[in-house]
């Protein structure tokens, strides 16, 4: 019998292998704008590659996997890249080639394991084309080379410092306001010409404005909001972007059924996006191995006003903050809020007033007393229509009054002479900066006490937090006090935002969710069915007065002028 030499046998056994060739392509966002790094330049090369390390002939391409925008530090994140390992595993390839190493692998942990271990395991072969030139097949001991080592490393280094640039640029363009976001948010689209920039989507920002106004003035609930998008076929954020040819994806894109949820519009509703601020940076990557996201806390988020035009104006917005703080239930299978919810409250014990019917009327009830005790509270009890009327008529009093100050103001400001300084306000800030003097006296001399033994250290601590505390709080008050009597050096016209308020709704004959809103803080319930409502713009009010006041000559002058 023959004897055949192991050189022969090796040959041999090659001759048999089939080798089932699958081609690895990744692109990082990185590399988007290099052209010797693309996916189709890289494809080209494998292709002309693959034929010179098979020179019998037996071999198959079976597949391309191609990660295109991904890192290569995480092998959990490249998708066809874990579909390439599956496809080794179940033997349905046996070969993988790819340009270099630093396509395959940008964490020199990950290289080591996948090259010394992984490929071993399953029997396959590694091809690298590029210096360091690898092929398992030819040569094992490659792998455990210091020139692969020197390169994962090299690699993982330069992933590291891309990670860092690009970082410091996202930083830097979150502080200005630019937006880095892969798709815009809902209402706005990125600018042709600036991708940092967002313009207004006439489309999507109609919707946003219609959402607003249904919440605010026609006293819709977030989920009525929801049905009646639904119904009128607009599809959701998510389905809109798709439906606009972007690839959006998020973790429950898949689950999507382009219908609106209450949950959708509630967030939309409290997104200070919509009146132009930025927010960014709300969650991290941590690490640039580890691309899972974590929560920032709001103090460390980009907030940046006035960064984009805003859809809806701030008086809207505000509006719509303070209704989310009030009670804004819904009456079974109804999409309207009733009218008073979140308004009417308990004079005496200060809560809410719950609503109920009784012989085909409903009433408003103290809720302290129906619900808890009625040993804390006393039933307060008034009905609807007589509160409707209380309320109609107290506005109607209170717009006939703001006009009349409307009128006044305007006959100051025709006269030669206006006041604007307020003695108020002056008396009050120079006792606030006295307090604040006293304060701040007592905090310079409390270490020298605790140095002569006067007090403890303990009491030193303790005393410091509070000083420092009441010279925070004076400073803001002086602060407030400080730009009240700059506002009122400007002056007050007709335009004042409390005057505007009120006049705008004129000769109102019927009370709106909207005109509650726009103009109530609370209504108050007193036992025996008397209401008082606390308006809005108090401070305003106030200041509108005492300028009238100061005033009073002029209108009197005027007034004489006229008389003759």
């Amino acid at each position: 019998m023959a004897r055949i030499r192991k050189s022969d046998t090796s040959r041999t056994q090659s001759r048999q292998i089939i080798w089932k060739v699958g081609k690895y392509i990744r692109l990082s966002r990185e590399d988007g704008n290099v052209v010797s790094e693309s996916v189709v330049n890289q494809d080209k090369i494998l292709n002309d590659e693959i034929p010179g390390f098979f020179e019998d002939g037996l071999y198959e391409v079976i597949d391309t996997y191609t990660d295109d925008g991904t890192s290569g530090t995480s092998d959990t994140e490249r998708r066809d890249f874990q579909r390439m390992v599956q496809d080794m595993k179940s033997g349905r390839i046996n070969c993988i080639i790819v340009k270099n190493l630093s396509r395959a692998f940008r964490n020199s942990a990950n290289q080591g394991h996948f090259l010394e271990e992984f490929i071993p395991l399953y029997n396959t072969r590694f091809i690298s084309l590029y210096q360091p030139r690898i092929d398992t097949f030819l040569d094992p001991e490659v792998v455990h080379s210091l020139e692969v080592s020197i390169t994962g490393f090299m690699n993982e280094q330069y992933a590291y410092k891309t990670s860092a640039d690009v970082r410091r640029t996202f930083k830097h363009k979150r502080e200005n306001g630019e937006f880095i976001g892969a798709f815009a948010p809902y209402g706005y689209a990125k600018d042709p010409g600036d991708k940092n920039a967002l313009v207004i989507d006439e489309d999507a920002a109609h919707v946003v404005r219609d959402m607003f106004s249904w919440f605010i003035t026609d006293g819709m609930s977030k989920a009525g909001i929801a049905k009646r998008l639904n119904e009128l076929g607009i599809p959701n954020p998510t389905a809109y972007k798709r439906s606009k040819g972007f690839r959006y994806e998020n973790p429950h894109a898949k689950e999507n059924d382009s219908l609106w949820n209450p949950t959708t519009i509630s967030r939309m509703l409290q997104d200070p996006l919509y009146i132009g601020v930025m927010r960014q940076g709300r969650q991290k990557v941590i690490s640039y191995k580890v691309h899972r996201r974590a929560s920032v806390p709001e103090n460390e988020w980009f907030v940046v006003e006035n960064a984009i035009p805003p859809i809806i104006s701030r008086e809207i917005f505000q509006a719509a903050q303070e209704l989310h703080k009030r009670d804004t239930r819904t009456a079974p299978g109804q999409r309207e809020v009733y009218l008073f919810s979140g308004f009417v409250r308990c004079a005496d014990c200060k809560k809410g007033m719950t609503r109920h019917a009784a012989k085909g009327l409903v009433y408003y009830t103290c809720r302290t007393y129906r619900d808890k005790s009625k040993e804390r509270c006393s039933k307060h009890s008034i009905r609807l229509d007589v509160l409707e009327n209380a309320v109609l008529v107290a506005i109607q009093k209170q717009i006939e009054l703001v006009g009349s100050l409307a009128d006044m103001i305007e006959e100051i400001n025709n006269a030669p002479v206006v006041h604007t300084e307020s003695n108020r306000l002056n008396a009050l800030l120079r006792q606030r900066e006295k307090e604040l003097e006293k304060v701040t006296g007592l905090l310079d001399g409390l270490y020298l006490d605790w140095k002569s033994g006067d007090i403890t250290r303990d009491q030193y601590r303790r005393m410091k937090v509070k000083f420092e505390e009441q010279t925070e709080q004076l400073q803001g008050t002086i602060e407030h006090i400080k730009g009240e009597c700059d506002t009122i050096a400007q002056g007050i016209t007709t335009e004042d935002p409390y005057l505007t308020a009120f006049l705008k709704y004129g000769n109102i004959q019927t009370l709106s969710r909207g005109l509650l809103v726009d103009l109530v803080n609370v209504i108050y319930v007193h036992e025996g069915g008397e209401i008082e409502i606390e308006f809005k713009f108090e401070d305003q009010y106030r200041r509108i007065v005492e300028f009238i006041e100061n005033n009073q000559n002029e209108i009197y002058i005027l007034g004489g002028k006229n008389a003759s």
